[in-house]
């Protein structure tokens, strides 16, 4: 049985796990990093990166289909068809790409990697069951960054027809009729992609509208697309269970009426949870909170020398929370001081418009106290928008009434995703009504919206 020690021990090769391994390895800490499965975790394997591949090749084929008939920019070509199957090789090459791109920063770090499951046999002692046997590694400091997976429902357990976001990235044929069980922004991305590509979509959502966590004024252009696309949204509706010959989804409604939906497949997306077990976290005895590992500003948990980053210490459950958190606790083990003081982590959900959320919406600033100032420029003024024939949505500023500082930033409109670096910028600088006004911004962009928001809750819109 092969032993070791080193300065720091990552368990979960993940953005948090990786990010810290990386940045550890270049800071000239001795670190190992244990991964049981593949390098990137969720994000680059099931998750963000191949969910966007789907989502970019539904829109491609989408907008194939609208140039298969008239359309306003006077371009025709022949119906098009899809093969899902290359689609599907197509993302795991993109997912191959950068999960080796990872392997190759993590050895130009001089990062030790071990491909096992890691277990801990009291705080000191972690356990790796390797191919080849087991090793013990007795580190100094240990991050915990296992991640998180998906919500099962007990009554709609995984399998055959029932699938989880994984399976909902690699069938091999568009399925005919697909039924979501949860209005969020997974099943919303998924359920979105898979209508482009030609599935009849219904979305089953137990609270009273799609994008609970969004406010309505938000969420308004997203059900409006959706709508346009043919798919079904049941708000207010609760998933029972299949049906007595297991072909279709029963559900409740909020009268209390039972309702039976046909569907070839039933995408299960009611969230995620923390992945604390298996690893024998549960013998350190750390103080969790709702099933996630609590931690204070440092990332530190309960136990000295034991750090905990990204889903595993529950929400907002983001990949680029965990890239962070990894980089600072790096840099904490390495011996620099250092806090999370994050003013706002950007909330991105890729939906059809997408939809962005940095810092505190209207209501939110109201709630905290703040007399606020608030305003929103819509997409439809906006002459970029309107030169890529989608000129739905906009940007809402809010700010501070006594000093306009601003609070939060919020959007919905296609690829305003790209716009959330310059939304979290702004609030990290600390910006005022007044910074971005007077920031030039180039014409024609979308990202002018942001300059006309500012101006019209300052009170000198210019075109509008």
């Amino acid at each position: 049985m092969a032993e070791r020690n080193c300065r720091l021990l990552v368990i979960g090769g993940g953005p948090g796990g990786y990010v810290a391994a990386i940045r550890a390895g270049r800071l000239g800490l001795d670190t190992i990093l244990v991964e049981a499965e593949t390098l990137g975790g969720t994000c680059l394997n099931i998750g963000c990166i191949p969910s966007k591949a789907l989502i970019h090749a539904a829109e491609e084929f989408e907008a194939a289909k609208h140039r298969a008939g008239k359309n306003p920019l006077g371009i025709t070509a022949s119906a098009p068809s899809i093969d899902l199957a290359a689609t599907v090789a197509w993302k795991d090459g993109i997912v191959d790409r950068l999960t080796g791109g990872v392997a190759g920063l993590l050895r130009k770090g001089k990062v030790t990697v071990i491909r096992g499951r890691a277990t801990f046999r009291d705080g000191r002692t972690v356990e790796i069951a390797t191919a080849d046997g087991v090793e013990i590694v007795r580190p100094e400091n240990t991050i915990i960054a296992t991640g998180s997976v998906p919500v099962e429902l007990p009554f709609l357990p995984f399998g055959g027809k029932v699938i989880s976001s994984t399976q909902a990235l690699s069938l091999a044929e568009v399925p005919r009729r697909l039924v979501v069980v949860g209005g969020g922004y997974i099943g919303l991305e998924l359920g979105t992609a898979y209508a482009k590509l030609g599935s009849d979509v219904t979305v089953v959502e137990a609270a009273g509208k799609i994008l609970p966590q969004y406010d309505a004024e938000l969420t308004r252009p997203v059900a409006a697309r959706l709508a346009q696309l043919g798919v079904k949204v049941m708000a207010e509706t609760k998933a029972k269970g299949l049906s007595a010959d297991g072909e279709c989804l029963v559900v409740t409604r909020a009268d209390g009426s039972e309702e039976v939906l046909a569907a070839d497949r039933i995408l299960v997306t009611v969230g995620r949870r923390p992945r604390i077990e298996g690893a024998g976290i549960e013998k350190l005895g750390l103080t969790t909170e709702r099933g996630a590992i609590r931690i204070d500003e440092r990332c530190r948990t309960s136990m000295h020398g034991i750090f905990a980053i990204g889903d595993v210490t529950s929400e907002p459950m983001l990949a680029h929370r965990a890239m962070a958190q990894g980089e600072m606790v790096a840099d904490i083990v390495a011996g620099e001081s250092r806090v999370w003081d994050k003013v706002a982590i950007p909330a991105v959900c890729f939906t059809d418009p997408e939809l962005v959320s940095v810092g505190l919406a209207p209501e939110e600033a109201k709630a905290a106290g703040h007399e606020t100032i608030t305003g929103l420029f819509p997409f439809q003024a906006n002459g970029r928008a309107m030169t890529t024939g989608r000129d739905d949505g906009f940007v809402r500023v809010t700010a501070r009434a006594s000093d306009h500082l601003v609070l939060g930033i919020q959007a919905v409109g296609p690829g305003i995703s790209e716009l959330s670096a310059s939304f979290g910028l702004a609030l990290e600088m600390g910006a005022r009504l007044e910074d971005i006004a007077h920031t030039i911004h180039a014409h024609p962009t979308r990202g002018e919206a942001l300059q006309e928001a500012a101006l019209k809750a300052l009170g000198h819109a210019l075109h509008i």
